[in-house]
Formats: structure tokens, C-alpha cells, sequence
């Protein structure tokens, strides 16, 4: 048995232990993908309401319990003191809208890209599973990636060509 023999045997051995072990794992691994985008799903209904609660509850209570007890402090502080300690307050406030206003949009922001990031990994971790299993052969794979390096060069000369029809007009 030459090298090349050896070597080719070891690799169709690896091949046969890797399409086993994917089939041992690929009900687990399409169980736990489905469970992990129903439990984020599940997160974001179940947070988002108790997170705007929270919210709401400690304006209520600073409103409530913690102004008038702020009151009847001030009147027992010097002035000057007194001036400082609102003008804090004034720009802790501001500071605290600010923070609230720029992180808001970019929580948005995340929330809806998980959505399309977790269908993407969900349709690339069924192509692995697929190719793991023997589903879909080395050719296949080759063939879907010349015709996405066809349009995308059919796409940056039909840009190429517009460019220059727009130049030219």
C-alpha cells in the first residue's frame, strides 16, 4: 500500500465518522437552532413590556416618595448648596434623556437585524448539515458558487456600463 492508498483510506474513514457523526447530531442541532430563535422571541415579548414598566415605575416613585422628601431636605441646605445640587439634577436628567434618546434607536436597531441574522444562520447551518450529511455533492457546491461569481460580475459591469452611459450623456 503506497502513501497516496493510505492516505486516501484514512480520509474516506474521516469522511465516513464525520456524515456519522452528523447524523447523531443533526436532530440535536435542529432542535437547539429552533429553541434558540423561539427562546429570543420569547425574551424580547416577555422583557420589552416589564422593561417599560420598570421605567414607568421609578418616575412614579421618584414623583411619589423621593421629590417631596427631596423638598423638605432643600429647605434645611444653604443656598448656594442648594443651587448646586439642582443644577446637577438638571443636567443628570438631561444626561440620563440624552443616553435614553441615542440608546433607543440603536437598541431598535439590533433587535430588528437579529431577526435576519438568525434566519441567515438558520439557512446556513441546514447547508452544513446538508453537506455534512453527503446531501448535496462537491460539484453542486462548486456550480452555486460559479453562478454567484457570474452575477455578481454581470452586476459590477451593468453598474461599469451605467456609469459610463451617464458620463457620457
Amino acid at each position: 500500500m503506497t502513501r497516496i492508498d493510505s492516505v486516501r483510506a484514512a480520509s474516506g474513514s474521516a469522511k465516513d465518522s464525520v456524515l456519522h457523526a452528523a447524523e447523531v447530531v443533526a436532530p440535536y442541532a435542529d432542535t437547539a437552532k429552533d429553541r434558540a430563535a423561539h427562546y429570543a422571541h420569547e425574551a424580547r415579548v416577555r422583557l420589552a413590556p416589564k422593561v417599560s414598566q420598570a421605567a414607568e415605575q421609578a418616575r412614579v416613585q421618584y414623583d411619589a416618595h423621593l421629590a417631596p422628601r427631596l423638598e423638605q431636605a432643600r429647605t434645611h441646605v444653604p443656598p448656594k448648596v442648594d443651587q448646586a445640587a439642582h443644577e446637577a439634577a438638571v443636567r443628570t436628567r438631561k444626561a440620563a434623556r440624552q443616553a435614553a434618546d441615542y440608546s433607543r434607536p440603536r437598541l431598535e436597531q439590533a433587535v430588528a437585524a437579529a431577526g435576519p441574522a438568525r434566519e441567515e444562520a438558520a439557512a446556513r447551518s441546514a447547508a452544513a448539515l446538508a453537506a455534512l450529511r453527503g446531501q448535496v455533492s462537491p460539484k453542486e457546491i462548486q456550480k452555486l458558487v460559479r453562478k454567484q461569481e457570474r452575477r455578481a460580475r454581470a452586476g459590477r459591469l451593468a453598474k461599469a456600463l451605467a456609469v459610463v452611459g451617464i458620463v457620457a450623456g
